[in-house]
């Protein structure tokens, strides 16, 4: 068995080894660069840009010159994700290992050949997939409620008699990781190590390599905690299911379960918060409308995705996509943001009883889309997570008021993810739970 600290995967040696110079396409000027204050502003003006001067599948440029294609089209990604074979995420494929610096920011998002459910294909991939999948159906819907809406009253008795918050910082972002630490098994006092951890690592900044890291020690830690005393947990049942798994593998599976519940979630919450705040058409949420919180979070799905662009597929063999010539290893990004607002999809959602065209609808890629797409028990936790969170925010605080001007809010600094930087509310200042006789 391996320790804790070995538990995170090194740069395989069958590669080639990494260098620093640009990649032979690096510098092809139709490239579109995956960066600039467009993503963070106004992502469906620079989705409608793109696509009218490229079509539904770009030519796109990463950090350091790496190419690759983000597909927009919602048909074209429908297409990448049912074709397993022909578009497989096997990041071994990567016809650019020789041009990644060994600190390249994006590493930790994009992978490296490694036995996980995140970066495996085929057989490996299903092998994993049932261990993780079962481990999350076990959990007991209305126990995670319960557990939500104590965790969601605890950070709201933190900050209900000031009067103010930021609805990011002091709700948004530590409800997901406390609840998701409570899943895995972690004791409370972690969870705030882990959430700034994966924000590190989300960032793709400076410090994503260092963050990465640390994220893989901590699991390592809590692998060997519950192979010690089992509970109840979710990393117990992977424990106990029938397969042998190492070390490695486990805290691998355990980091892509955190990584992609945290901030998404996070996200998913924040975003659908402003939406209450800002748009007239979802304040009656705010005043108890439960049932347009769904309707807000279903629109957020849509058009405010935490997920913008998800990395990614690796043709397994020279291939065309649309009127563009992939080659055998180049890797596609799934642009989840833009298909959403492709008008070939949104022309067949209007309706003429919802403006949007989307009440209702979960026809979104959101979660992405086959195989790989986020496993159905996992968006339940995060439903769950979200929604009731949401309902008990507005429960105790019916008349939460966006404290700043709309255009003063901030987005994140990610072309992959979307989320804001800080939310911040007024309020009538209320007496925590705990107080009240």
């Amino acid at each position: 068995m391996t320790t804790p600290a070995s538990a995170v995967p090194e740069h395989p040696s069958a590669f080639p080894p990494p260098v620093t110079g640009r990649c032979p396409l690096g510098g092809d000027a139709s490239r579109v660069p995956l960066s600039g204050p467009g993503f963070h502003t106004e992502p469906h003006k620079v989705h409608r840009t793109m696509r009218a001067e490229h079509g539904p599948v770009v030519p796109v440029e990463l950090p350091g010159g790496i190419p690759a294609w983000l597909v927009i089209g919602y048909r074209e990604l429908h297409q990448v994700t049912t074709d397993g074979e022909l578009f497989p995420r096997d990041v071994g494929l990567w016809n650019q290992w020789g041009n990644i610096p060994e600190d390249w920011p994006l590493l930790p998002m994009v992978g490296r050949p490694m036995s996980s459910i995140y970066f495996t294909a085929g057989a490996e991939h299903r092998r994993h997939a049932a261990m993780v999948g079962q481990a999350l159906e076990e959990v007991e819907h209305f126990e995670l409620r319960t557990q939500c809406e104590e965790l969601a009253d605890r950070l709201v008795d933190g900050f209900c008699h000031r009067g103010t918050a930021d609805l990011i910082a002091d709700f948004a972002v530590p409800l997901p990781v406390l609840v998701l630490a409570l899943l895995l098994g972690f004791p409370d006092e972690e969870g705030p190590l882990i959430a700034e951890v994966l924000r590190d690592l989300a960032d793709g900044g400076p410090g994503a390599q260092e963050a990465h890291l640390r994220f893989g020690e901590h699991m390592g830690r809590l692998l060997a905690a519950r192979r010690a005393a089992p509970g109840t947990d979710v990393t117990s049942r992977m424990l106990a299911h029938a397969g042998e798994f190492t070390d490695e593998e486990y805290v691998l599976d355990l980091m892509a379960i955190t990584a992609a519940g945290h901030l998404t979630t996070a996200d998913w919450i924040g975003n659908s918060l402003r939406l209450m705040l800002t748009d007239d058409q979802f304040a009656v949420a705010l005043t108890g409308g439960r049932h347009s919180v769904a309707e807000a979070m279903n629109e957020v799905l849509w058009e405010e995705a935490p997920t913008q662009i998800l990395a990614g597929r690796w043709a397994a063999r020279d291939t065309r996509l649309a009127d563009r010539n992939i080659r055998a290893g180049d890797m596609l990004l799934l642009g989840l943001g833009a298909a959403n607002s492709d008008p070939h999809i949104r022309q067949h959602l209007a309706t003429a009883q919802s403006p949007s065209g989307r009440s209702g609808n979960s026809a979104h890629l959101a979660f992405s889309h086959g195989e790989y797409r986020c496993p159905f028990p996992a968006q339940e936790i995060a439903e769950i997570i979200a929604r009731t969170g949401i309902e008990v925010l507005l429960d105790r605080l019916p008349d939460l008021e966006l404290a700043v001007p709309v255009p003063e809010l901030v987005r994140r600094q990610s072309a992959f993810l979307r989320g804001m930087t800080a939310l911040p509310v007024s309020f009538a200042p209320v007496r925590p739970t705990g107080d009240l006789p």
